[in-house]
């Protein structure tokens, strides 16, 4: 009985401590799975803030990407420059000139093909172009020597030393801007000085890549596609005409008519025929040379250098004429002295009137 309670005694004191060591045992486990407070408000904000700035600049990246990727996408750039030849055939009256010059286009997009897509909206015609087509560090090289007949709105005010703006613009006509974009080659781009023009000297030479707006689909009745941009490569230049031999030509006729008119002060007041025959003759010859200059010039409503200039002439013969006439009187009156008086003041009035205000205008007209 002593060895069985014994025993017994021992079984339940070795389950008691099989469950006290159980209870030990879980009650560290629990006490290993709690989160350690002193460490944690330190370590997991420092992850999260890390790993935010990671992801945001992977996004920043990525986005970036995208957005080159997007903008190599919508456009291809293409290298152009130009050489100009001549400017010749200068028509003031037709509002046209022509212009020879070469074309050079650097591009990767196989599907661009200047030879058929090339367009000059400034241009009146535009001949048959002669096309080399090459390549180069792996681009496309296309070389068009072109003859075009170009439109111009001239400005004559101060014709014959008139200066010009003349520009030539250069364009895709099947790509816009969101597929096409030119570079222009400004390096590479110039003019030939010594045969580009003759009677002009040019200035300020310039090539630059611009854009042309077009409100119209034509005829693609789509929203997004009823207001288009292409983008344009433009030359553009100054034209200052060596102009005194041209001035020289021109009104030559016209002051020999007015020094035609005022030698009718020579004769006496009384000499009747002289006075008035030899100012009407100038009057005609003045109005003669007006016309052949305005054949020249194209139709303007403003008043140019060449009317006022001719104005001037017709008001100094008119004003021969008026002193002739105020003198002739005076003698009829029997006043000669009076009569003389007014001829030498009147000749001379008209005569440095008549220069003077030449000079004034001509020199508004070199320095407008």
């Amino acid at each position: 009985m002593k060895e069985s309670g014994v025993h017994g005694v021992k079984i339940l004191g070795r389950k008691l401590l099989t469950k006290r060591t159980k209870s030990v045992s879980i009650s560290n486990s629990l006490d290993n799975q709690k989160p350690n407070f002193n460490h944690t408000p330190k370590q997991l904000p420092q992850f999260s803030i890390l790993h935010g700035m990671k992801l945001k600049i992977l996004a920043l990246v990525f986005l970036a990407f995208v957005g080159a990727r997007t903008l190599s996408a919508q456009s291809d750039t293409v290298k152009v420059g130009t050489f100009i030849i001549s400017v010749h055939d200068i028509n003031f009256r037709d509002k046209e000139y022509t212009a020879r010059f070469w074309l050079w286009f650097l591009y990767n997009n196989p599907d661009f093909d200047f030879s058929t897509q090339l367009d000059i909206p400034n241009a009146k015609s535009i001949d048959p172009a002669e096309i080399i087509l090459d390549s180069i560090d792996g681009k496309t090289w296309a070389i068009m020597k072109m003859k075009c007949t170009m439109k111009e709105n001239w400005k004559v005010h101060n014709f014959p030393f008139d200066k010009q703006h003349l520009k030539i613009q250069i364009e895709n006509s099947l790509f816009d801007n969101k597929s096409l974009v030119f570079v222009p080659d400004v390096k590479g781009s110039t003019i030939d000085d010594q045969e580009a023009i003759d009677g002009w000297s040019i200035k300020n030479f310039n090539v630059s890549a611009q854009t042309n707006d077009y409100r119209t689909g034509f005829g693609d009745a789509r929203p997004e596609r009823s207001y288009q941009i292409f983008s344009t490569f433009q030359v553009e230049m100054d034209l200052e005409r060596k102009a005194f031999g041209l001035f020289m030509k021109i009104f030559i006729g016209m002051y020999i008519a007015f020094l035609i008119a005022i030698i009718s002060f020579v004769p006496h007041p009384s000499e009747f025929e002289p006075r008035f025959g030899l100012p009407v003759g100038g009057l005609f010859a003045a109005v003669g040379n007006k016309y052949i200059i305005d054949s020249l010039l194209p139709e303007s409503s403003t008043f140019s250098l060449v009317d006022t200039l001719h104005t001037l002439t017709f008001l100094g013969i008119f004003s021969t004429l008026v002193v002739s006439a105020i003198c002739l009187k005076l003698h009829d009156l029997g006043k000669k002295e009076a009569c003389l008086r007014v001829n030498a003041i009147g000749s001379r009035t008209v005569i440095i009137a008549f220069v003077l205000l030449n000079a004034l205008f001509i020199i508004l007209a070199l320095i407008g």
